[in-house]
């Protein structure tokens, strides 16, 4: 952690920061706004602004996916900002993304009485959770997008050209 978290953050300070370092400072910021309460985060990232929500529920997509698959975003507590996504990708203007996760939201809540007789708490249960599972055909699509959509180039974007909609008033 050899990186400044700003527990406020101000136009001047996003103006400051280099566009590498950019997502993870707003990212960091978020986190303290949020806390460590985890039953209170949905409620809390729900009181955000709609760019922090963007941001927050985007990056949740991608850590989750990139890690283990759509499958796991829904397995995990994460699954919980499906929809705050589909309308963070459509914010930072990743239609192609937004797409996606909006089929995948679809495809969860037709199969989510079926996944979720997996959610027993037990690794065994979540392995067995990806056989036959219908997102598993999603992953690879997500993966490819980023050749033809910038994500992190347009959430960069948003950020410089909306700073007030990640700062604390």
């Amino acid at each position: 952690m050899n990186r400044p978290i700003y527990k406020e953050l101000t136009t001047e300070i996003i103006d400051s920061i280099d566009d590498n370092d950019l997502e993870q400072a707003v990212i960091d910021n978020i986190y303290k706004q949020v806390g460590d309460d985890y039953n209170k985060e949905f409620s809390n990232v729900q009181k955000l602004t709609k760019g922090q929500q963007a941001m927050f529920s985007v990056w949740w997509v991608e850590a989750e996916v990139n890690n283990g698959g759509f499958n796991q975003f829904y397995f995990n507590s994460s699954g919980q900002y499906a929809e705050m996504a589909e309308d963070g990708f459509e914010l930072f203007g990743a239609s192609k993304f937004a797409n996606l996760m909006r089929r995948a939201n679809k495809i969860y809540e037709e199969n989510r009485e079926r996944l979720e007789e997996f959610d027993d708490g037990t690794m065994e249960s979540f392995s067995e959770s990806y056989k036959d599972n219908p997102l598993n055909t999603l992953d690879e699509e997500f993966y490819e997008l980023y050749n033809s959509e910038p994500l992190n180039e347009l959430r960069i974007a948003y950020i410089r050209k909306h700073p007030t909609e990640f700062t604390q008033k």
